[in-house]
């Protein structure tokens, strides 16, 4: 007994000695609590709406008072057409526009009902719905407190129509997060044990008197895994519209050129980690524990990023992920072309070649 408790005390000790093995136990499980306690939430928070009043009204104007002071919307623009409409959920910064009629307060006072339409992306579809039954409350709220002062009961009636997926099909959503998720842990993994594999191997070495320069080596390691893993996009986007209905209403060049992007910086992204790890086994660690957590929780994948805290969404501007779900979703759901996605297009260029140019720089130190 007292040699099994001796056993167990140094495995104690040489526990308590790994700082790893210390942050794993005790670290993962906090970061782990505060990252889902933060993020995994079904309320609206900063939600940005637009605003197509074609009335301007006491009555529209009570209205969007009482929707915007409610705490969970920010007023975006108004708009002066219905032209404008898909423009605007195309450049992807609102959820929602609230549409009134020319004659809203003529209907309201001579009829006693009038109609006014929420129209929602619902290329989130749980976003959306969310959206949509807040702003239903909201103006229901507002006919309850109209009624209390009325001798004849009024009503407004919403009329909602979901954006891009009016059918409200989940697979909307998931398939091009899954996508995101799938490419980044595929194509990270995979070249995060590349250059580890050699050292464990012992054939550095012939690296180290080939005549190839780093930035060589590097985009050595990096093309045939490039190749795989575009066959595995095409895959992806071929079951996802031939299984999953998912449609691709816009140019299928530029969503695979930009499926072939993301590829390349997750590629870049695991060759980083290759060059830092030392074995492969904390290769695939770093790959996994780096890269799952925040693909599924700050990519916007799952949740809306504008409903987490300011810290966890400034967190997220360095995750590829979430500009690569935006693109998907523009080209696949909403047929924008390069015009709406520039921006996220040249962030992950900007990322790519940042992650070529450190696993470069690392790489030289390395064999140094």
């Amino acid at each position: 007994m007292r040699r099994f408790l001796g056993f167990v005390i140094k495995e104690l000790n040489h526990i308590i000695r790994d700082p790893r093995t210390l942050l794993i136990l005790f670290g993962m499980p906090v970061v782990q609590l505060l990252l889902f306690g933060f993020v995994v939430t079904n309320e609206l928070k900063d939600i940005r709406i637009a605003v197509f009043d074609q009335s301007n009204d006491r009555y529209t104007r009570e209205i969007l008072s009482k929707v915007f002071s409610s705490g969970y919307f920010i007023f975006d623009s108004y708009l002066d057409s219905q032209s404008e409409v898909e423009v605007k959920f195309r450049e992807g910064n609102v959820k929602e526009i609230i549409v009134f009629d020319k004659n809203f307060a003529e209907q309201l006072e001579k009829e006693n009902v009038a109609g006014i339409q929420l129209l929602a992306d619902a290329s989130d579809a749980n976003t959306a719905n969310l959206v949509v039954n807040y702003t239903s409350a909201i103006i229901a709220d507002y006919v309850k407190a109209m009624n209390t002062h009325s001798i004849l009961p009024l009503r407004i009636v919403p009329e909602i129509r979901m954006m891009y997926n009016e059918s409200m099909q989940g697979v909307y959503m998931f398939v091009p997060g899954t996508m995101a998720l799938i490419l980044m842990l595929v194509s990270a993994l995979m070249t995060s044990i590349s250059i580890t594999r050699e050292k464990e191997l012992g054939t550095m070495e012939t690296l180290l008197v080939s005549p190839l320069k780093p930035l060589q080596i590097v985009l050595g390691k990096v093309t045939p895994y490039l190749a795989l893993s575009f066959i595995n996009a095409v895959g992806i986007v071929v079951i996802g519209y031939t299984v999953f209905g998912l449609p691709v209403r816009g140019n299928l060049v530029l969503l695979m050129f930009e499926c072939l992007l993301f590829i390349g910086v997750a590629l870049s992204l695991g060759i980083l980690i290759s060059t830092a790890a030392k074995t492969q086994q904390i290769a695939m660690f770093i790959s996994l524990l780096a890269l799952m957590l925040p693909t599924l929780l700050l990519s916007g994948f799952i949740f809306p990023i504008e409903n987490m805290p300011e810290i966890l969404q400034w967190l997220s501007v360095i995750v590829p992920a979430k500009y690569f779900i935006v693109i998907l979703k523009n080209i696949m759901l909403k047929g924008t072309g390069i015009i709406f996605i520039w921006k996220e297009t040249l962030i992950l260029v900007g990322m790519m070649v940042f992650l070529i140019a450190m696993s470069v720089r690392k790489f030289k130190i390395r064999l140094e």
